[in-house]
């Protein structure tokens, strides 16, 4: 009971990570920035709710189905905030699944390899979200259109754009944020291993 309470836990929270990570289509001259930040946070907390779920089913598949369980949590909270007259193409969520497919295909593809799963299956969900995250936004709204559409009368202190951050990263938000995100997603996968074993 406790492990599938635990599942619950971590998706719940990866779902409310997810729904606050949408927010950088806002800040036009933070886009790049924020979009690597919020990639390789979107990644972490896939990987080890994912991985976790994973190795305690011990099922390849189970990974695609914990990123499912992501994608209806967000649809469902999105759609609350439809009706309350927010942006619903703002971001397009089912954008964990693709990746978490790797992860299953890793898990299979070596026969339940939990050093292959964490190596290989987190290298691989580090590279593909930052890229697939890419697609998705260029899939919604314009930035601009829809910030002046859906005006925020107030910004948090630390998210007041300061000077124009375009260019920045050698201006490759999907290379640096694959990058970043394949090497701390391993440890994040070797976590969600982890917690099996508690």
């Amino acid at each position: 009971c406790t492990h599938y309470l635990f599942i619950v836990v971590v998706a719940v929270n990866s779902t409310l990570l997810t729904i606050n990570a949408g927010d950088y289509i806002f800040y036009t001259d933070w886009a790049w920035t924020s979009f690597v930040v919020f990639s390789i946070s979107q990644t972490l907390m896939l990987t080890v709710g994912a991985c976790y779920y994973l190795t305690f089913t011990g099922v390849p598949g189970t990974a695609t189905y914990y990123a499912l369980i992501m994608t209806v949590y967000t649809w469902i909270a999105k759609g609350a905030w439809f009706a309350l007259g927010y942006p619903y193409d703002f971001i397009v969520t089912p954008v964990w699944l693709p990746s978490a497919m790797l992860l299953d295909l890793v898990y299979w593809a070596t026969k339940k390899n939990k050093h292959s799963l964490i190596l290989f299956g987190g290298v691989l969900v580090g590279m593909s979200l930052p890229l697939f995250n890419m697609v998705n936004l260029i899939t919604v709204a314009d930035p601009l259109e829809t910030a002046f559409k859906y005006p925020r009368p107030t910004l948090p202190p630390y998210m007041t754009p300061i000077e124009p951050q375009v260019g920045k990263f050698y201006n490759s938000p999907v290379a640096l944020g694959a990058g970043a995100g394949a090497v701390l997603a391993c440890t994040f996968a070797a976590l969600g291993c982890k917690l099996t074993t508690w």
